[in-house]
């Protein structure tokens, strides 16, 4: 039977020399680039999430109001109508209808602008302090 002798722990680095230190590198940028990936898949998901969540509530809010819509339009037309001719009354209530579809159409575009860029905003800013921090430490 033999016994193995376990590798011995590393030496913080204070106290480590210059060689070990830069054996370290590799494994250290390695696990670093693997965290911020990870990072940035998590915010993107984040931030899909919110715009998926936003674009349906956006589409069922769409297709109630046309039900909706659509019967008020007739009463609307009906009750008008009483007033003056059947065409004008029509024209009036499409005409509001239209005023009524831009008001939402922008009410969902700054919702959608919310959600974008849909960059990983953090984990960039995280990549970017990393190289700041190594660029003085590779130019000594």
């Amino acid at each position: 039977m033999t016994t193995s002798t376990p590798s011995p722990a590393p030496r913080p680095a204070s106290e480590a020399s210059i060689g070990e230190l830069l054996s370290r590198v590799p494994a250290q940028t390695s696990q670093l680039v693997r965290d911020e990936i990870r990072l940035a898949q998590a915010e993107l998901t984040q931030k899909g999430k919110r715009a998926g969540i936003g674009v349906g509530l956006f589409g069922g809010a769409g297709l109630f109001s046309i039900y909706g819509v659509g019967a008020l339009v007739a009463a609307a037309i009906l009750g008008l109508s009483e007033a003056v001719d059947g065409w004008l009354a029509a024209l009036i209530v499409a005409v509001v209808l239209f005023v009524i579809a831009g008001i939402a159409a922008l009410i969902g575009k700054n919702e959608v602008q919310q959600a974008v860029p849909p960059v990983p905003q953090e984990a960039v800013a995280s990549v970017k302090t990393d190289i700041e921090t190594i660029k003085p430490g590779a130019s000594a």
